[in-house]
């Protein structure tokens, strides 16, 4: 499929949803003097062609208990064993990313916990996985960027 052409509007349109995915296209439609009706079709085609895909919802992971956040570098025993670790990797919830990869590690992944006891609870799921032959944890002392919603800004201005 070849790249989608969208125009001003369809720019202004996409850069009010990156900032808040939840504003009224009635909104949107009195920002840019246009109708509420025009908003909707516009962002159909946008989901149609497959540049928009759902919404998303942010939580304050710290308000809810769990700050704590560690990547773990997972080693395989065989290569061919990525999809069935995969599966098993998706069955644990705080598993929140999870990336195949080249280099030092087959799969990295990213994982939220309550405190350091419950990490190693989750990573220790994790090393039982069959096919793991060994995994390595980094602790993030702090997330200190987080915001795909610069990129996007970034993607749809160069269009």
């Amino acid at each position: 499929m070849g790249k989608v052409k969208l125009d001003e509007i369809d720019h202004q349109i996409l850069d009010m949803l990156i900032d808040n995915t939840r504003t009224p296209f009635t909104d949107i439609a009195k920002k840019l003097l246009i109708s509420a009706g025009t908003v909707h079709v516009r962002v159909k085609k946008m989901e149609e062609a497959g540049i928009i895909q759902g919404s998303s919802l942010t939580l304050d992971y710290v308000k809810l208990g769990y700050a704590f956040i560690a990547y773990v570098g997972i080693f395989l025993e065989k290569t061919h064993q990525t999809k069935f670790v995969m599966e098993r990797l998706n069955q644990i919830p705080n598993v929140t990313v999870a990336h195949i990869t080249t280099g030092k590690f087959n799969i990295f992944c990213k994982i939220r916990a309550k405190d350091t006891n419950h990490a190693k609870n989750i990573i220790f799921k994790i090393d039982d996985i069959e096919g793991i032959s060994r995994t390595e944890t980094m602790i993030s002392l702090e997330e200190s960027i987080n915001d795909k919603k610069r990129l996007m800004h970034t993607i749809f201005n160069e269009l």
